[in-house]
């Protein structure tokens, strides 16, 4: 039964109401600014809707954690809540079957928290709701959801209180005819005395309970069959708001300014080389690097001042902060370029080499043999060479092919003379050394490395609407040349010379970590190693560029957690949809359930390949990199 005081709210709706029902009925989204920092915000027609009173004593958090949900109301004052809830739940209700409110605040205080117990006690979280079976089944969820949390610092313990027919005087809930929650959490976030904020325990505990409350309405649906879900993230937004579009333009044009890798790549290879030899291998010679394009300070000061408290979504929130951080740590290398803090941050950024993967890099080069000699390899390269020209060819060929599957595929390929032998992509840019040369039947396979992989998720993260996806998550270069290398095997162009290589990179990176010099690290592989000069000095070329960069372990990083997550039964569509780590695999396909993220625009082309199933097929089964060998 529908409460008096519902009734009189009822007849005070505002004018502007009917406007928004009728949008709703339409699939529109919904987003309207109320008085006093009220607003009610519906992406899309869903069985429930968070509120959040204003007027309550804090609830700055509370007010974060409703406001993260898909459909919401941040309502000033009760009196303009109810007219609200009551209208908008009414056409959900006759539309979808079912409609639910939860209410979320925050306790006046931290009571668990006091002089005799001030070592991170327990704090209290107060649950109370309607008896209707569907909703205890809601808030029984979203208890068990709460009191799985792994709290870091404080562990929720959970009151829960149930009505039958009116609820406790205690509590102030609105009284709507709809099957009702409330949820009430001590204000942790906030220093006792001062009143100032951990920001840590601030972000775990949006995240905590905004996961619990979309916990609890999916319990809900589930329970009225008011709409199919595959999981609660699933209820999540649907839509990005103008502020995450804000962010992700401002993040972008930072990342924009400067190319990381073509600022800490030699240009004179080739002299280097030649200086190298003249000295006998003695003495580490002298690389130069373009100069830098931005100054960065003023880089790092754009970088600061973007906010991010307005995005409403601790996902996107927390994948943001991430980006951050490491173009932060970027920019600090770039500005100690050819200096020994330079080595220092690029460890804070790649991570130390692990001793599983130095075991890893070590067995390969025990185990595998390139089977040549210096001699043989360049009768090979004689008889079955590749230079630049027909790299370019063959490269853009495949560009073609990959721009008629999507028309927004649109990279250029260059030959440059500015860059060691090799490719290397810089956004929608394939980048070819002139001095680059290869056996030809290796080409297949490098250009599934650069194009079918780095550039292709380039495009295909661009299409996902923010540009973050395209320059890349935090993180995600280990996983790019993991799915790089991986595809390589995968278009039957994997070699045992291939897989030494990258070994020789973990190798050469521990070596300099622990203080080897450059000609040291080249005597490691060439004496040790059995590894052709040439060889040996491209790979400390790319290990000791720019003062020490121990990127190049990521590559056989990346690739064995690539054949782990394939043997534990996962999949590689997540990973086409842009640049991400491994550790945003669940966070990919969140998003894309939610809706926000769509599949990719374009597969690769060596997916196509006649072997690519079977070979995909052994990894699924469990595989080393060494048995990508095998025939």
């Amino acid at each position: 039964m529908k409460p008096a005081s519902a009734v009189a709210f009822a007849d005070a709706s505002p004018d502007w109401l009917p406007e928004v029902l009728t949008a709703i009925e339409e699939g529109k989204a919904v987003r309207k600014e109320l008085a006093n920092g009220g607003r009610l915000h519906i992406d899309r027609e869903l069985p429930f809707i968070c509120i959040h009173i204003s007027s309550d004593t804090g609830g700055a958090v509370a007010r974060e954690i409703a406001q993260a949900n898909a459909s919401y109301l941040i309502g000033p004052d009760a009196a303009t809540a109810i007219p609200i809830v009551i209208a908008v739940g009414r056409l959900l209700s006759r539309r979808l079957g079912a409609f639910m409110v939860l209410e979320m605040g925050e306790l006046a205080r931290d009571e668990l928290l006091t002089d005799k117990a001030p070592h991170l006690p327990p704090f209290k979280i107060e649950v109370t709701a309607s008896g209707e079976p569907e909703i205890r089944a809601a808030a029984r969820a979203f208890v068990n959801a709460a009191e799985a949390v792994k709290g870091k610092f404080r562990t929720p313990r959970v009151e829960f209180r149930e009505w039958a027919d009116s609820p406790p005087t205690d509590v102030g809930t609105l009284e709507v005819p709809f099957p009702y929650m409330a949820v009430r959490f001590a204000p942790i976030y906030r220093q006792r005395d001062s009143g100032g904020i951990y920001p840590e325990i601030r972000e775990r505990l949006i995240a905590s309970m905004f996961d619990a409350g979309l916990q609890a309405f999916a319990a809900f649906v589930t329970a009225t069959e008011s709409m199919s879900i595959t999981t609660h993230r699933a209820l999540g937004r649907k839509a990005f708001i103008d502020a995450v579009v804000r962010t992700d333009r401002s993040i972008d044009e930072v990342a924009s300014t400067f190319d990381f890798l073509l600022a800490v790549t030699p240009i004179n290879a080739d002299a280097a080389w030649s200086e190298f030899a003249a000295g006998d291998y003695e003495r580490a010679p002298r690389f130069l690097y373009r100069p830098l394009t931005l100054q960065v300070e003023a880089a790092k000061r754009k970088l600061f001042s973007i906010p991010f408290e307005h995005l409403e979504d601790p996902v996107l929130y927390h994948l943001y902060r991430e980006k951050q951080q490491e173009l932060d740590l970027q920019l600090s290398m770039l500005s100690a370029r050819d200096t020994a803090k330079f080595i220092e941050f690029g460890r804070a950024l790649y991570g130390p080499v692990e001793s599983g993967l130095m075991h890893t890099a070590d067995d390969i080069l025990a185990r595998s043999s390139d089977g040549a000699g210096e001699a043989e390899t360049d009768a090979r390269l004689t008889e079955r060479r590749a230079d630049c020209y027909f790299v370019e060819k063959q490269a853009r060929e495949m560009v073609a092919e990959y721009g008629r599957r999507y028309a927004g595929f649109e990279a250029c390929v260059e030959v440059r003379d500015d860059l060691p032998a090799g490719l290397l992509v810089s956004g929608q840019r394939l980048l070819v050394a002139r001095s680059t040369v290869m056996e030809a039947d290796r080409v297949e396979a490098i250009l599934s490395h650069e194009v079918g992989v780095h550039l292709l998720t380039y495009f295909n993260g661009s299409a996902q609407g923010l540009r973050l996806f395209r320059s890349g998550l935090a993180g995600y270069e280990g996983m790019q040349e993991g799915l790089a290398v991986f595809a390589e095997y995968l278009s039957g162009g994997m070699t045992g010379e291939r897989l030494r290589l990258i070994a020789a990179r973990v190798v050469a990176c521990a070596a300099m970590l622990d203080g080897a010099s450059l000609p040291e690290a080249y005597r490691l592989l060439v004496h040790d190693h059995g590894f052709l000069k040439s060889d040996a000095f491209n790979v400390v070329l790319r290990v000791y560029r720019g003062g020490g960069l121990v990127k190049d372990a990521i590559y056989l990083r990346g690739l064995l957690q690539l054949l782990e997550h394939l043997a534990d039964g996962g999949a590689l569509e997540p990973f086409w949809m842009g640049k991400i780590a491994a550790s945003h695999f669940a966070v990919m396909q969140e998003l894309n359930a939610r809706g926000l993220l769509g599949g990719p625009a374009v597969r690769p082309i060596f997916l196509d390949y006649p072997e690519a199933p079977s070979r995909l097929a052994r990894a699924h089964a469990g595989m080393s990199p060494l048995d990508m060998l095998q025939p």
